[in-house]
């Protein structure tokens, strides 16, 4: 709802309108009716935008607002990314431990994310995964009455609630974020080319460089919500660079590559996604399937 708000803040300062030009029509997604198991037993990212599809096909709504990590690789033609916002802090938060390495021996990291478990069992193998789900309320409420001694959420959700100090951001360059994180993304029918229209004076040109960059890694990796993959794109001196992660589940091996890219040339990112796959192990590879259809 914080990210509903946002994009209707924008909007209507781009088009100068009131508050009242854009209605909210809040949803309760399958992804936040089910908590108690792994979003990729249940379903996987679709859990979180098939409500939303189904009301932008039948007329309900003009455009959705997803986060972007939310939403998967390959999406309908019908459907199109009519806007990026600015995007938010990428790093994850550590709630409960100053540092992954400060954690106790043995502790258990609350967390039902395959990037976020892997990525802490290849520094800490010693540490016990736990399956948490959930909003931030509900992942703080779980932490507080001792069902993990500590877990991740994204920074940009914790600033989206004025709730920035509810423990220590990792840093990026060091803890890669997942493809997407920090990115409000806004979705509409393709052919609806008025609302396109109106939502293209709120994309963020370098957001959308960005992530769709990382998102042309996702579909050469064939990645599912079951594979641990960490990234992050900067932009230096005019020139981006993208590094990427690949973990096993259980953080044992892990693949690192890197490339420079020209905006919205994702042509060097495809080519990493093959290297990356090229010199993967067994149990790293098992989990992607290649090159995904084109974005």
């Amino acid at each position: 709802m914080a990210q509903a708000y946002e994009t209707r803040a924008r909007l209507c300062a781009a088009h100068g309108w009131g508050e009242s030009a854009v209605e909210i029509v809040p949803v309760t997604a399958s992804g936040d009716k089910v908590l108690d198991r792994p979003l990729a037993d249940i379903g996987g990212k679709a859990l979180w935008t098939k409500e939303l599809d189904l009301w932008l096909h039948e007329g309900v709504i003009d455009f959705a607002v997803h986060s972007l990590k939310d939403v998967e690789t390959i999406r309908p033609d019908w459907l199109t990314i009519a806007a990026i916002l600015p995007r938010e802090d990428v790093r994850d938060c550590l709630v409960g431990a100053s540092s992954i390495a400060a954690l106790p021996h043995g502790a258990r990291l609350g967390t039902s994310a395959p990037r976020r478990a892997a990525q802490a069992l290849n520094l800490r193998p010693d540490l016990k995964i736990v399956p948490f789900r959930g909003n931030v309320a509900t992942r703080l409420g779980k932490l507080a009455v001792g069902e993990a001694d500590a877990t991740l959420l994204a920074m940009a959700g914790l600033n989206r609630l004025d709730q920035a100090d509810a423990g220590t951001p990792l840093e990026a360059d060091e803890w890669l974020p997942a493809p997407g994180q920090g990115a409000i993304a806004i979705e509409c029918r393709t052919d609806d080319a008025a609302t396109r229209a109106l939502l293209a004076t709120i994309d963020h040109a370098d957001s959308r460089i960005a992530v769709l960059a990382e998102r042309a890694l996702l579909a050469g990796l064939g990645g599912t919500c079951h594979s641990a993959i960490a990234v992050r794109t900067v932009q230096q001196s005019g020139s981006w660079h993208l590094l990427a992660s690949l973990f096993s589940p259980d953080g044992a091996d892990r693949i690192d590559g890197q490339t420079a890219f020209a905006a919205l040339d994702h042509g060097p990112i495809t080519a990493l996604a093959a290297d990356l796959l090229s010199r993967a192990s067994d149990t790293i590879a098992m989990h992607f399937s290649g090159a995904a259809a084109p974005l």
